[in-house]
Formats: C-alpha cells, sequence, structure tokens
C-alpha cells in the first residue's frame, strides 16, 4: 500500500495498476467492519471516478453495520486514475466512461463553452476535454474492470464469487448504464446515478432497441435529481430528460429496474444517490 494513503482513509489499501491498453490507475479498496478475509468471502462493489467519488462514499462502508437498516457486507474497490493523470481525471474519465460512438451533443459543447467564460476552465483545457470524446473506449475499460482488475481483487481480497456491483455517477452514470447492457451476469445489482446520456441519439438508446422486448437480470438502480430539471443549465435539462424518456421505455419491458428522485444539484447528488443505490439494491 502507497504510504502516502495510508491513514487518509479508515480500512482502505490503495495501489496502482496498467491496463493492457496502457493507462494507468489508482486503486482504492475498502474493506467492510470488521472484515477477516480468511473467515469471510464478500462480493465488491466497484466505484467509479475514484479520485472524486472515494471521499465520498468510502466511508458510507459503515452502513453495513447500521442498526436501523442495514446493507449486505460488500467490499468496495473505488477506481480512479493515478500519478500526474490523477489531476487530468474529470478529463481522461471521457475517454474510459463514454461507449464508443457516442455521439458530442451539442448542449455539451455549450457547457463546456460557458464553463470556458466563467473561467472554471482554460482554452487549453477546454478543447483537451472535447478530444476525450471524440475517441471513447467504455468497451475497453469494462474489459478492464471485469477481465484485469476483478482477478486481482479476487485473489488478494478473497472476494465472493458472486453478487458484486457496480456504481457511477454523470458520465460514470451512463457508463453504468453501458455496462448493465453489456456486461452479462458478471454484476449482480448496478447504481447509475444521474447517467450522462446528453443527446437523444445515445449509443444506449441505441443498444436498448437492439434488445428487443427482453431486458438484462441484472438489477438496475437509476437516479436523477430535480434540480436537474427544474435549473437553468439546459445540460442537465436534457440529461434529467432524457433519464426519464429511459426510464418510460425501461418500465414498458419485463425486468428489474428501480429509480429515484433526489432532492439534489448534479453537484451534489453523487453521495446521496450511492445511498440510494445500496438501499435499493444492497438491504439485508
Amino acid at each position: 500500500m502507497s504510504t502516502m494513503w495510508q491513514g487518509c482513509l479508515a480500512d482502505t489499501d490503495y495501489f496502482e495498476m496498467r491496463s493492457r491498453s496502457g493507462h494507468a490507475y489508482g486503486i482504492w479498496v475498502t474493506t467492510p467492519p470488521g472484515y477477516d478475509p480468511a473467515k469471510t468471502r464478500v462480493p465488491v462493489v466497484y466505484v467509479l471516478d475514484g479520485n472524486w467519488a472515494v471521499g465520498m462514499t468510502a466511508p458510507l462502508i459503515v452502513t453495513q453495520a447500521d442498526p436501523m437498516q442495514q446493507i449486505q457486507p460488500y467490499l468496495q474497490v473505488s477506481v480512479g486514475y493515478a500519478g500526474e493523470e490523477a489531476q487530468d481525471w474529470a478529463r481522461l474519465r471521457n475517454r474510459d466512461l463514454v461507449p464508443p460512438g457516442e455521439p458530442i451533443a451539442q448542449e455539451l459543447v455549450d457547457a463546456v463553452e460557458l464553463g470556458l467564460e466563467r473561467g472554471a476552465m482554460t482554452r487549453e483545457e477546454a478543447d483537451a476535454y472535447l478530444a476525450e470524446l471524440r475517441e471513447t473506449h467504455a468497451d475497453a475499460f469494462l474489459a478492464f474492470l471485469t477481465e484485469e482488475l476483478h482477478p486481482r481483487i479476487e485473489r488478494a481480497y478473497h472476494a465472493a464469487e458472486s453478487g458484486h456491483g457496480l456504481f457511477g455517477y454523470s458520465y460514470g452514470g451512463l457508463f453504468s448504464l453501458y455496462a448493465w447492457l453489456n456486461s452479462g451476469t458478471h454484476f449482480e445489482s448496478i447504481g447509475a446515478g444521474s447517467p450522462g446520456v446528453v443527446g437523444e441519439d445515445s449509443q444506449i438508446f441505441a443498444q436498448l432497441h437492439k434488445l428487443g422486448d427482453s431486458l438484462p437480470a441484472t438489477k438496475l438502480h437509476v437516479t436523477v435529481n430535480d434540480q436537474e430539471l427544474l435549473g437553468d443549465l439546459a445540460v442537465y435539462q436534457i440529461l434529467a430528460k432524457n433519464t426519464a424518456t429511459l426510464l418510460h421505455r425501461l418500465a414498458s419491458r419485463d425486468g428489474t429496474v428501480t429509480s429515484a428522485v433526489l432532492r439534489e444539484t448534479h453537484v451534489t447528488g453523487l453521495q446521496a444517490s450511492f445511498l440510494s443505490y445500496l438501499r435499493t439494491c444492497r438491504a439485508q
């Protein structure tokens, strides 16, 4: 475990791993209260955007000891970026979390330009952000999670053979939907918070159409924030609208899909969305 992370998060190890595609990732592994790998095998919940999400989600592993609503035991593996690339996580995630061939919606381009006008990013940063969206590889990242990282976690932490989960938010939520449609039976449950389905011509709708009347057996829990729909930023209004359209289409087919509307903004909704996923899909 890297000494720089020693003691920063309780019961959390940190290591770095390079994928077959050559990308470096930072991995945080948070074990449940009283975890003894020699005696107990628990499933893994993978959480995306580790550089941002780990501090808000990893401490919630104590919900497994909550006497009022106990959550099933799980091992949390948060996945982010390592080394010098960690500071560029907000754009590198575009490469890994967005499905191949996903169109770049004009509303998203407008939101990036607005951020530039408000001084949230430089011209160079804005161009780099959009550049990562022109060649996206959610397929390669999904293969990394399931074929490279998961076997290592199984060996090192004595993880269970089944019952695994995945949670992502925003573009991580878009990836969660992609994984739900493409990961077979690897995950038992998937949480998609405010999924970044910004375009009506998203690959998610195209893949859903190809499925016909059937849906994956994996449980799916989708959340959206009321302030995304009610606020004045077009990109979030479109996101909420497309999420509602997706849920409407899913409701007309057989499958295990649940949803919730949270009283949050897009920025503040991550932790609430993760809790909603835990309570809905992983309660005892």
